[in-house]
């Protein structure tokens, strides 16, 4: 076994804690009740797993708009371990805003289980516990279904032409749906596509779905297509449905498009002349072989894992025991904990165990504000042996500094985007740059930062911000973009989501693996979709081996 796999199954826990299986999870829900006379609700669910005794969130389905009985397109994927009690509470919200956050949501209740059970029974119904722990009448159904062998994801790009028109005083707003035909001949919802409005020839964004999900590996399995004119009372007009099957999908693999005529049965009984309700086009089918964190990790990647340390007079005097960089003789204050319990993971996936360390801030030394320099002030090599390392030159450099202001965290992140973008340039999987903050929450240059992530969200690097101390941390959860899509001073959406904030004080009395499997969750599979969407397969062990240069 080579010493990376080793290096990198311990630290996942592979050798203790196999995964047996991988599970789906679908979700529906009933009898919402209207919390607003003027609307129907516009219900979200967030899963989230127990972890060490705290809650993290795993996921969130799509919010679907005024309906009381929603079906959610969106799949949870989990891995399942028989060994363990893995606690799920499924949280219902009724969104209020456009842009989909939570901030102004209602919550409405939640549903606890364990995987196991979900598992045990493949379809769970439980009813929803309202706020204050009374029983309510919504319930939530979770059907849980096994990943069998084959991992494929399938690219599909549909558009239409000619749908019928619906709508009086402007033209159908239409949507489509996928459903699967099951063995015991019940439909299951596969994927739901956007509504394009006021246009009958519309076309569709492209979307992915698991090739288990679309057809459970049976080519020829039946799928049901249906158009929908939407509606905003969440009475969607039908507008017709096609049959399919992935085999015939497959027809649009080489360029060709693959056509279906959308009937309405009813206007085919009642019309004599009655042709079609408009034809259904696939333009484009695409099989893609997704790889896996372990893949690119054994092929030769390494994470080049940056700490950026906020050395900013808000933070208070170190020499005072009230500040947060305050070194206590038996005690490590927050900082330290943070960078060892991230950090000694990180590190096990770079070869070479140097860690660049820099603040993101402005402290002075020797009279010089600096934005960024070396915490070891060596500044032609900035890098530190290991973690040890990095809390070695933390400690030594606080006695030397005066802390100053403003808190900037735009410039570390941009300089790290610039080794990152780099890499790009090699169209190889062989450097994945992890950039870690720990900064007390005051950030001074937003709106710079907002631009960093939006640009570095292009480029093979994640960002990962641990909140220190108590203070208010609405920005910085702001940057994190499970919360709606996080946009740059001029409106351009993140390309993917590659920031995860955690306050660290929510981990004050968990064990250091907890805090490090909050913040590092999201990190494998970030790098396998930015290596995915770029076409970028891992190397095999052979070849990364072979390419490696001789050292003396």
């Amino acid at each position: 076994m080579s010493d990376i796999y080793e290096s990198a199954a311990n630290s996942l826990g592979l050798f203790s804690s196999p995964c047996l299986t991988k599970v789906e999870l679908r979700l529906t829900c009933k009898g919402i009740s209207d919390r607003d006379a003027l609307s129907k609700p516009d219900p979200c669910i967030v899963l989230n797993m127990q972890s060490h005794g705290q809650w993290m969130e795993v996921d969130r389905t799509e919010v679907i708009r005024s309906c009381v009985n929603p079906t959610y397109s969106k799949v949870f994927t989990l891995d399942f371990y028989f060994e363990e009690v893995q606690r799920l509470r499924f949280e219902l919200y009724d969104i209020n805003s456009s842009h989909n956050g939570l901030k102004e949501a209602d919550f409405l209740g939640s549903v606890e289980c364990t995987l196991g059970q979900i598992i045990s029974q493949r379809k769970l119904s439980k009813a929803l516990v309202r706020p204050g722990g009374t029983v309510g009448k919504v319930i939530i159904t979770i059907t849980a279904e096994e990943l069998t062998g084959n991992d494929d994801y399938i690219e599909l790009s549909f558009s239409a032409r000619k749908l019928d028109d619906k709508d009086f005083f402007s033209k159908s707003d239409p949507f489509l749906e996928i459903y699967r035909l099951n063995d015991d001949a019940t439909l299951q919802l596969v994927y739901r596509t956007e509504t394009v409005m006021n246009n009958l020839n519309p076309v569709w964004k492209t979307f992915k779905v698991s090739l288990n999900s679309l057809c459970s590996g049976d080519h020829e399995r039946k799928l049901q297509c249906t158009v929908w004119d939407w509606d905003s009372n969440g009475k969607h007009d039908y507008i017709g449905e096609f049959e399919a099957t992935f085999k015939e999908m497959r027809g649009a693999i080489d360029g060709r498009q693959v056509q279906w005529p959308c009937i309405n049965p009813k206007y085919k009984v009642k019309k004599k002349n009655y042709k079609n309700s408009g034809i259904v086009i696939l333009n484009q089918c695409k099989i893609i072989k997704m790889h896996s964190f372990l893949d690119y990790i054994m092929g030769g990647c390494q994470i080049q894992f940056t700490v950026a340390i906020d050395f900013t007079a808000s933070n208070g005097d170190p020499r005072n025991s009230c500040s947060l960089h305050y070194i206590h003789p038996y005690q490590p204050n927050e900082y330290l904990k943070a960078l060892v319990a991230v950090g000694e993971i990180c590190q096990d996936y770079d070869r070479s165990n140097m860690l660049p360390v820099s603040p993101p801030s402005s402290p002075t030394s020797s009279l010089q504000v600096s934005h960024d320099f070396a915490v070891n002030f060596n500044e032609d090599n900035p890098e530190c042996a290991g973690i040890q390392g990095v809390v070695e030159a933390y400690q030594a450099c606080l006695p030397k500094l005066q802390l100053y202001g403003p808190t900037n965290i735009a410039p570390i992140i941009q300089k790290v985007a610039n080794s990152a973008s780099q890499e790009v340039h090699t169209k190889e999987a062989m450097q994945y740059f992890i950039l870690l903050i720990l900064t007390d929450g005051v950030i001074t240059d937003m709106a710079d930062t907002r631009e960093a992530i939006v640009q570095a969200s292009h480029l093979p690097m994640s960002v990962i911000i641990v909140g220190v101390g108590n203070a208010d941390f609405s920005d910085m959860q702001m940057l994190d973009g499970d919360d709606g899509i996080l946009r740059s001073p001029k409106g351009e959406p993140v390309l993917r989501d590659i920031v995860q904030f955690v306050p660290f004080r929510n981990f004050k009395h968990a064990s250091p693996a907890a805090l490090a499997k909050s913040v590092l969750a999201e990190v494998p599979n970030q790098v396998v979709d930015y290596y995915n969407s770029k076409g970028i397969k891992p190397k095999v062990p052979s070849e990364y081996q072979s390419s490696r240069p001789f050292g003396p």
